[in-house]
């Protein structure tokens, strides 16, 4: 017990000596006072996790067809103005792509750009609402591992970002992922127009290559600024390649599954995915079978909105 408490009590000191170093600017802001919030929708997200199965379990799923048409468009949006901010910010305060100091002052784009990866942060919570909507439409196989992993740590790891380095070489990653996320959702977006679009969107396989490559340039990058010396946090540096890494790992194992390794016979003979919806889906990672037109019919009709 004495243990524990030296522990939680060090975590504390430590905590408020982080508080110390922080980013000033960003301490006001909506959810950066404290982590509590945070951390709270995070365990919402994870209770969710646990009782929405069981709450669906014996009820019809919904379509929320008009809602996801919906919200994916708006994701395209949100993702497409925070890749813009970050984009024209950083061409305005003359940042490099290879090694770039967090700067602290009230600069005009400065702020800007701090304010673009806020709203990058912000979109990480919103997208919880990709795993609610699989759930609800009681698509199970699609909340795997890597969709969970990805969803709650991204919202958590940013608001550190957020706190402590929210400008310089974060803005890298930040406009990367939210311009892929930009063709994702627009992806999901159309599939969910329904099975008419399927002859346009050949292109899904690509977003899962397009990702890893994304992984493999965020190690490259983070390297690269740790071997020349950049005056960027370490500590930052070193926990985006042990995170990137990790990434890559899942993803080439859903892409080998997905993609490479050859179907069973079981799984020849099964019925066959219509919609154009089968892969990569609203969490980055996991196959998803809308069958028979894109309605799984399931022992009557599923709700709808």
């Amino acid at each position: 017990m004495e243990v524990v408490t030296h522990f939680v009590n060090d975590t504390v000191e430590f905590y408020k000596w982080g508080l110390t170093i922080a980013d000033k600017r960003v301490e006001n802001w909506p959810m950066m006072s404290s982590p509590l919030p945070t951390l709270a929708i995070s365990c919402l997200y994870l209770l969710f996790l646990w009782a929405g199965p069981r709450y669906m379990q014996d009820r019809q799923p919904y379509t929320f067809r008009k809602t996801l048409i919906v919200y994916n468009f708006s994701m395209v949006v949100l993702n497409f103005y925070i890749a813009k901010e970050l984009l024209l910010a950083s061409r305005a305060a003359g940042y490099s792509y290879l090694c770039q100091p967090v700067n602290y002052s009230n600069d005009v784009n400065e702020v800007r750009i701090a304010s673009a990866l806020w709203w990058y942060y912000i979109s990480k919570g919103v997208e919880f609402l990709d795993t609610v909507f699989f759930i609800l439409r009681k698509k199970l196989n699609q909340v795997s591992f890597l969709h969970v992993y990805h969803h709650c740590t991204m919202f958590i790891l940013w608001w550190i970002g957020i706190k402590w380095v929210p400008g310089g070489q974060s803005f890298f990653g930040a406009t990367i992922n939210s311009s892929i996320h930009v063709l994702m959702y627009g992806y999901y977006g159309l599939a969910a127009l329904g099975p008419q679009m399927q002859k346009y969107l050949w292109w899904k396989k690509y977003l899962t290559i397009i990702q890893m490559i994304q992984f493999h340039v965020t190690i490259g990058h983070a390297g690269h600024s740790l071997y020349t010396g950049c005056p960027f946090p370490a500590w930052m540096q070193w926990a985006l390649i042990g995170y990137a890494v990790t990434f890559i790992i899942l993803f080439a194992n859903f892409y080998y599954h997905a993609y490479r390794r050859k179907p069973s016979s079981t799984q020849k003979g099964g019925k066959h995915v219509a919609n154009g919806t089968s892969m990569v889906t609203n969490g980055h990672s996991k196959v998803e079978e809308v069958e028979d037109n894109g309605k799984r019919q399931k022992k009557g009709r599923a709700k709808r909105e």
